[in-house]
Order: structure tokens, then sequence, then C-alpha cells
């Protein structure tokens, strides 16, 4: 430990610094709120696929909104890279730099960050952070980072406040949704005064040295909180590995290995023998693979401590040059935070079970089930590109069951509601139903998946779809069962189903990495999203709750018997002597 988190160093009475700690925070929940009110895409204002941060002069973490994990810690390389690009000395009040390229402090090119510093009597006192998900940059599913839409290196958007309107002409030409793309510019621009306005209210309270004190001392704290919740891990090394099903172009599952080192309170996280840099866009940039692994030990390592870079300072990572979780240009990486950054959380999840087995968590469904869709309006002619993120279920945990269709850990996002989706696009949603026996059995099961059907009123395309978790479910932890796999079908007009991504009905497996997939008017893409894995020996699992699951539809009445040696009588209650037969001879 070192002499700055010392109780000796710190300066700040607790109020103080609560009221600093609060109030970085709050600055950034202004800014959420002014960009879901103000934007104009329904995947940022319906599905809250974006994040806002607030980062101090040295572009450290301080304050942060819960919104999409992923985002938070690549954000800080998007800072840094605009902050190479614009030195500190060479940006006034009101300018900012936009950029989205992944080889570049960026992500997936879909993720547009906006920076901007804020100043307070002539001093530099923070930097505010805007990133949201466009709903089209062009992007298409390609073996090429050139074929996933524009690509933004760090450029001025904005200078003392003025917009840059050539530069706003340019992105509006290379987007399918013009209609949409400044109205979300401009609703990030005001999310990022709005977090100018608080900070300048917390130094007009306390002033540039108190504020810059409150902000040491919160990374501190952190890491001190993050020192203790690493040394109740026991010293060790842990070995995880996970799998994204296929990369779209190739067939063979692409892996990724984790080996967790734990000694005293820091962390090490080597990703050295994963897979290389795949042809197909699920490639990581470094920011995102990073960023994912934080969030990833997040959960394990004081989850109720103030989340701002003070956790990054015990944690160190290796991910090998070249591998597809640091890959080298240009390989694309459309996928990379909805599928592979899941799957850090799975391989990191993996070791943690082995470290810590009564303290872990069973696999979620493992991924965003991201996908961009166009359809075009039989009565205009109009084409429409809209976005959904179908959750699944979430594993079991020591205390208790899964969450029901829930989102990934990478992301706070929601699927697009159905209401929605009939008012501005030529769609029907015809179900959104959790499936029955997808919840992995366990003493605590997972939750259960969902069925999503949306018909395409007129000629309609998946532009891009990512998934996975369809050659085998989400599995288990502590002897509990997998959970569902996923699938993606077409349903026809005339009624009939057909698999495009999956396994079909006779066992044959199909990539499900979807790019240009057509439909015809009146026919409906159905998605059905994977349970999470059940914690602990099914056996185990309380008869009476076993009997509800089957009651609420989340467990057939067979599988109860099957998996959990449940009996239950015709009125479904737990027919008790048979279930300590059944139970005996399992």
């Amino acid at each position: 430990m070192t002499d700055t988190t010392t109780a000796a160093s710190r300066k700040l009475d607790p109020v103080t610094f609560e009221v600093l700690r609060r109030g970085f925070d709050y600055a950034c929940e202004r800014m959420s709120q002014v960009l879901q009110k103000a934007s104009f895409s329904p995947i940022i204002y319906d599905m809250v696929d974006f994040s806002s941060a607030v980062f101090d002069p040295d572009v450290e973490l301080i304050g942060q909104t819960a919104n999409c994990p992923v985002h938070i810690a690549a954000m800080h390389y998007s800072a840094r890279a605009s902050l190479a690009k614009f030195p500190r000395e060479t940006l006034g009040d009101g300018d900012v730099v936009i950029l989205n390229d992944p080889y570049l402090g960026g992500t997936h090119t879909p993720d547009v960050t906006l920076t901007t510093p804020i100043y307070f009597e002539g001093d530099l006192i923070a930097y505010a952070v805007s990133r949201a998900h466009w709903t089209d940059v062009g992007q298409t599913m390609d073996s090429h980072i050139a074929g996933e839409g524009f690509r933004l290196p760090p450029v001025k958007l904005a200078s003392a406040g003025v917009l840059n309107r050539d530069l706003m002409d340019i992105i509006k030409n290379g987007t399918r949704t013009p209609q949409y793309v400044e109205g979300d510019v401009q609703a990030q621009l005001a999310s990022l005064w709005a977090c100018r306005d608080e900070m300048r209210r917390l130094a007009q309270r306390y002033g540039v040295d108190v504020m810059r004190e409150g902000m040491r001392e919160i990374l501190d704290y952190t890491q001190r909180r993050t020192q203790k919740a690493i040394e109740q891990i026991p010293d060790g090394v842990y070995y995880g590995e996970d799998y994204i099903d296929s990369d779209g172009y190739s067939e063979e599952p692409v892996r990724i290995k984790v080996k967790l080192e734990v000694s005293g309170d820091r962390v090490h996280v080597d990703m050295t023998g994963s897979d290389k840099q795949c042809l197909g866009p699920i490639n990581s940039p470094l920011a995102n693979t990073v960023s994912a692994i934080y969030y990833s030990l997040k959960f394990f390592l004081d989850p109720q401590a103030p989340a701002n870079a003070g956790m990054y300072r015990q944690i160190d990572f290796t991910v090998p040059e070249g591998t597809w979780l640091n890959p080298i240009w240009p390989a694309p990486t459309l996928g990379c935070t909805t599928a592979a950054s899941s799957k850090v959380t799975g391989g990191i999840w993996s070791a943690i079970a082995i470290a810590i087995p009564d303290r872990s968590v069973a696999s979620t469904y493992s991924d965003a089930n991201w996908f961009t869709a166009s359809v075009i309006d039989p009565a205009t002619d109009e084409n429409h590109v809209f976005s959904d993120l179908p959750a699944g279920g979430w594993g079991g945990t020591p205390f208790n069951d899964g969450m029901h269709v829930t989102m990934d850990p990478l992301g706070n996002c929601q699927n697009l509601p159905a209401e929605t989706a009939e008012m501005l696009f030529p769609l029907r949603y015809n179900s959104f139903q959790m499936i029955e026996d997808s919840a992995g059995p366990g003493r605590y099961r997972g939750g259960a998946g969902v069925r999503m059907e949306v018909e395409f009123i007129g000629t309609g395309q998946i532009i891009t779809m990512e998934s996975s978790r369809t050659r085998e479910g989400s599995p288990g932890t502590n002897g509990g069962g997998s959970g569902s796999r996923q699938k993606q079908l077409r349903r026809k007009a005339d009624g009939s189903i057909e698999t495009v991504g999956g396994l079909d009905d006779d066992g044959n497996w199909l990539p499900q990495m979807l790019g240009g997939i057509q439909f015809r008017a009146g026919e409906s893409f159905v998605f059905e999203s994977g349970g999470g894995g059940g914690w602990g020996d099914p056996l185990t699992r309380d008869a009476e709750l076993v009997a509800e699951d089957v009651r609420n539809d989340v467990v057939s009445r067979a599988r109860a018997e099957s998996d959990y040696g449940v009996v239950l009588t015709d009125d479904l209650r737990v027919d008790a002597d048979a279930t300590r037969v059944a139970r005996a001879a399992h």
C-alpha cells in the first residue's frame, strides 16, 4: 500500500468527502438524464445503450452512471486518444472531440465517444465523456474493419460550443439513419454541458483545490477497498476458459484462455493462449477487453465500493497482441462489445469458481444477442433501420435463483419495447415470452430465456447479428446443470419454421453470426435466447420451489422429475413419498 492511501494522508472530513463523491456521480446522472430525454434514437432513449462518465485532469475515472459497464473502462482509452491528438493546452471551453475508431480507443464503430474539458475560472477541473451507441454508422458484417461503417479518428466536433457543420454533413452522409444522427449528437453535446454545469457548481462551492483533493481521495478509497477484497481470495493460480461458437466465416469455435493469479492484494489476468485474431467481426480491441476484465472482476471485488479508477490500480493484465482479444488492424470488431466481452466474463468467472466456489456465480446466457435489421415500409417505400437486444437468463448464485430475461453483465440495456417498435417501424412483435425448461437446473436454478418473434410488414433483412451459446447452453457451477441453447429461426408466411443459426431439428449446426439474411413481407425473425446455468446439485433444491416453478411454467412436469427428482400430483403439488423414492434413485 502506497503512502497516498494511508489515513494520515487524507485531508477531507467525511462529510465533505461524501458530498464530493456523490457530486461526481450526480454530474454523470444528469448527463444520462439529459441524453436519454433529448436523444432521437430508440436504442438510446428506450434501450439505454449509452454511458456517461467524468474524469479528473489526469484522465482517471472519478464518476459514472451504471449504464453499460463494458463502455466505462474503455472510455478513458478514448479520452486519452482524443487528448493525444488535441493536447489539453489546445482545448478550450466548449471544444468537443469525437471518435469511434476501434483502433484509437474505441470499441465497435456504432459506439461514438465525445470528450470535452471542463474549466472553472481558468483552471481545468475535469473532463466529461459521453459514449452512445448510434443506430447505424453504415456497418455490415465484414472481414475487414472498412466494412463496418465510417471510422472517425479524434476530430473536433465543436469549437467553443459551435458545431462543425462540415463534419456533421459527412457523418449524416455515411449512415442509413440520418434522421436520427444529428438529434443524437445534439443530445450528447447537451449531456456534456450538463456535466460541466454540475462540476462547476461543486467548484464554486468548495473551490478547485478541495475538489482535486476529493478526486484523489475517492480514488484512494476505492483502491483500499479493492485491496481488502482481493486479500479475501486465496492466493493461487486459477484457470478458466470460454468460447464463441464461431466468427461467422469459419465453423471453428474461437476460444479464450484465462489465467487468474492472486497474490496478496493484487490480481493478474493473463489471456495468453487465447486464439489468434479472426476473419470474422468478433475481435475485441484492447480497450474493450480491458474494460471487460475490470467489470467482470468488480462483481467479486467489493461491488459496493465507488466505481472508479482506484480499482484499476490493483489489477494487472496480459493480453498478447495479435490475439482476437487484442487484434491488429484491420481485423473487424463489430461484435466486440456484445459478444467478445461476455466471453471475457465467462472465462474469468469460470476461474473465480475455482478460487472461491462458495461465492461463485453460474454463467449467464453470456451474450447481448445484438442485431440490426432493416425493413421497407410498403406504403411509403421508406427504408427503416432498427436494433434489439433479446436478453436471456442469468446464472444461479449461492443465495438465490438467477434472474429471468436480463441483459448480460456487459450492459444495463433494455430490449426494444414492442410498442415503440410498432409505432416507429413497419413491424409486428408477435411474441415475447419466457421459454419453459430453458433455465439450468440447480439448487438455485438459472433464469429463463425468452422467445421473441418479430414480423416484417415489408421486405426486410437482418443486417448483422451476433450470438453464441448455440452449440452448448450456459454451464452451471458446483454441480448445477446447463441452460438451454440459443437459436435463430425464420418463420415463413405459411407458418413453417427454418433454422438460420444454431442447431436445427436434425442436429445440424449453422453458424450463429448472421449477416444479410433476407425476409419477405409477412415472414418473421424468431430468436430463442438461452437460460442461465444452475448453481449446486439440483437434487438438493427445495421440492416446493420446484413445484412452484412448474406452476409458473418455468419448469415442465417432466423435467421436474428428470432433473430434480420431484414428483408432482395431478394438481401440481409435491408427492412427498414419490419424491423421496425418485431422489434416492437419482
